[in-house]
């Protein structure tokens, strides 16, 4: 995410549309990915992007300059993105879907390679789900984002060792779902 100056943001802060566009226009792309590997759906992303920026619309003035933009930024993201998976595993009754495509021969390999990526997201947005929000929070920030666990954890506002236990119970996890698929596949 480019960095973006603190005039524009004070500016954005007083009402100015122009500055709060740019913020937008710097920041959107940052905010939808983030939100996609924590949510695991386009549309849900999409929805968690849209409550995202009305937050910073109505909070920007609360903006204090004591922490990196960005770290505001990836904060209100993660718990948007958190909070909505919460409401949303709640209504799915915690289900977690595994869907498997498969390619029809004869195609060409710009149509497979397209079709393998998509089936390759479709399988780590899968894996993701069977993570907890905090831990796929976490994982996202971490392995995706390449964030540092300090980062992480300004970020989230959170201890940097509850930033490690997280993502190591993740990666518990995810290991544990390989053995059992690798146990079954034999």
């Amino acid at each position: 995410m480019n960095t973006i100056a603190n005039d524009v943001i004070s500016a954005a802060a007083q009402g100015e549309s122009e500055a709060f566009e740019a913020i937008y226009k710097t920041c959107s792309g940052y905010v939808y990915n983030a939100a996609y590997r924590i949510v695991g759906k386009q549309e849900d992303a999409q929805e968690v992007t849209q409550d995202v920026f009305l937050i910073i619309y109505k909070k920007l003035d609360t903006f204090r300059f004591d922490s990196a933009f960005k770290t505001w930024v990836y904060r209100i993201t993660v718990n948007t993105a958190i909070n909505y998976a919460k409401k949303m595993n709640k209504q799915r009754n915690k289900t977690v879907e595994f869907k498997e495509e498969y390619m029809m021969s004869g195609r060409s390999n710009e149509i497979e390679e397209q079709a393998d990526k998509q089936f390759n997201q479709k399988v780590a947005a899968s894996l993701l789900n069977v993570l907890n929000p905090d831990q796929r929070a976490c994982i996202v920030l971490r392995s995706v984002e390449g964030l540092s666990y300090q980062e992480i954890a300004d970020s989230l506002k959170i201890n940097i060792n509850t930033v490690r236990t997280r993502i190591k119970r993740a990666r518990e996890a995810l290991l544990a779902l390989r053995r059992e698929v690798v146990k079954n596949a034999m």
